[in-house]
């Protein structure tokens, strides 16, 4: 076995591997990168994910605000949505990121960006069987998987034979389905559904709990879903699928509907339940890497494994499945094995965005997280109809809401369903990791009108 040797092999180039292996190289390290396809340089954001959803979200927001243009005294004629040219300019804006992703890679790497699928056999040993179809075996002194998740399939009597969408292969649907079923009601679920409802597809939504998004909040859920179904979609909640069948084109799933069994009939089905972890494949056992129950790598508060000297960065470990996760995952190998810090993800404030029309961004914890770890709160509410900036657009729907510590005035979670609320809920993550007090928000002068000025409002409700 002709073995080649490395400093450092990271397997997987998602934005943790990607943005690593550069720092690595020119940190005088040899490095290698294995991605398994070249249609995934750059990693899952860029080509299944982030990039290409929040693509295919804007010309359905640009169809929307052409439907409705009448309201701000602008007549047209009714949008036309050309599937097949949305999808063309989605894949135009993917290459274009790939590309630059490419050049960003092997300009550092050169022939040590390898295009294959890896697989260990020792501990610090992996197999590369490349696009081409040799077997190369490269072995180094530390390694980094970012193998990132794929779609979670479920379980279900049915679904395998008669067929599904995924959040991939949806994103390459050139027809419009007729009537389109989302199994799942968290994020992924949720942008599509309004994505293709405003496409002109009809649209129902099955969540197996009794509320969509159930990580936050009743009344921010409810609010959520409540303004998705002026978008008429449909929703069916406490909802089991027994099993899916077949009927003529048409998929039939049969459901448990708390106390009551019904049908559903739809042209399309996404599956769109969660992701599971891109482990399988990778023959951890070798290296005896551990796993949780669900195959995600488990790590301490440094990324490492319960292996030396193997860490385990991005979704693949576990953490939030977000792309800017994964980017300070980079952070802390560079701060802890180039810089000479100690970094780790000790206290890290993670904000989370879902792209619906009008967004819902949240950072900290909810009221009911607060409530369970035993916080004396305050909570503020306000109604996005409140805010100037939101009348003058004509985007009024939503609901922002406020943890606060009672004891110390100290901003412990906030959740914002309003228009640019991913942009807003910066600036309240901001005053949190700096750990000032909510008065910083509620009494700061900002810019009027813009959505931000609706956090001295918010604040100022207390």
């Amino acid at each position: 076995m002709n073995t080649e040797y490395y400093d450092d092999i990271i397997i997987g180039g998602g934005k943790a591997g990607k943005t690593l292996a550069p720092a690595l190289v020119a940190d005088g390290r040899r490095t290698a990168l294995i991605e398994r396809s070249l249609n995934m340089i750059g990693g899952g954001c860029i080509n299944i994910a982030c990039v290409p959803t929040k693509t295919m979200v804007a010309s359905a927001e640009v169809a929307n605000t052409l439907r409705h243009s009448a309201t701000y005294g602008i007549h047209t004629a009714p949008p036309t949505v050309d599937l097949t040219a949305v999808i063309q300019r989605k894949r135009s804006v993917v290459q274009s990121m790939r590309a630059m992703n490419f050049n960003n890679l092997h300009t550092p790497l050169g022939d040590n960006l390898i295009i294959g699928t890896a697989r260990f056999v020792a501990p610090k040993t992996i197999e590369v069987t490349t696009a081409e179809g040799t077997i190369r075996f490269l072995t180094a002194e530390r390694l980094f998987i970012n193998t990132g998740t794929r779609p979670l399939i479920p379980s279900v009597p049915g679904l395998k034979e008669v067929g599904f969408l995924t959040s991939e292969s949806i994103m390459e649907l050139e027809q419009l389905p007729e009537h389109l079923i989302v199994l799942g009601g968290g994020y992924i679920g949720l942008e599509f559904a309004q994505m293709f409802r405003r496409f002109g597809a009809r649209v129902t939504v099955i969540g197996q709990s009794q509320q969509i998004l159930k990580k936050q909040d009743p009344d921010i859920a409810i609010a959520t879903q409540t303004l998705l179904e002026r978008d008429d979609i449909d929703f069916l909640l406490n909802a089991k699928v027994l099993r899916v069948e077949r009927a003529g084109n048409d998929t039939v799933l049969q459901l448990q509907v708390v106390d009551r069994q019904i049908s559903l009939q739809g042209s399309h089905l996404l599956v769109a339940v969660g992701r599971a972890p891109t482990t399988d494949t990778l023959n951890l056992a070798a290296a005896g890497v551990a796993t949780d129950a669900g195959g995600f790598i488990q790590v301490n508060d440094h990324l490492e494994t319960n292996v030396p000297n193997i860490w385990a960065l991005g979704d693949i470990n576990g953490g939030p499945q977000y792309t800017h996760v994964a980017l300070d995952d980079y952070r802390i190998i560079k701060t802890n094995l180039i810089d000479g810090g100690n970094r780790s993800t000790r206290d890290r404030l993670v904000p989370s965005c879902l792209f619906i029309d009008p967004e819902l961004a949240s950072v900290g914890l909810t009221e009911t997280e607060a409530r369970q770890q035993g916080y004396a709160i305050r909570v503020a509410k306000l109604d996005a109809s409140a805010i100037t900036r939101a009348k003058t657009l004509g985007q009024t729907d939503g609901l922002l809401k406020a943890i606060l510590d009672t004891e110390t005035g100290l901003i412990l979670g906030c959740s914002l369903l309003c228009h640019a609320a991913g942009e807003v809920i910066s600036t309240v993550q901001m005053v949190m990791q700096a750990r000032m007090p909510y008065t910083v928000l509620r009494d700061g002068v900002l810019t009027h009108p813009t959505m931000t000025e609706g956090l001295n409002m918010l604040f100022s409700r207390l």
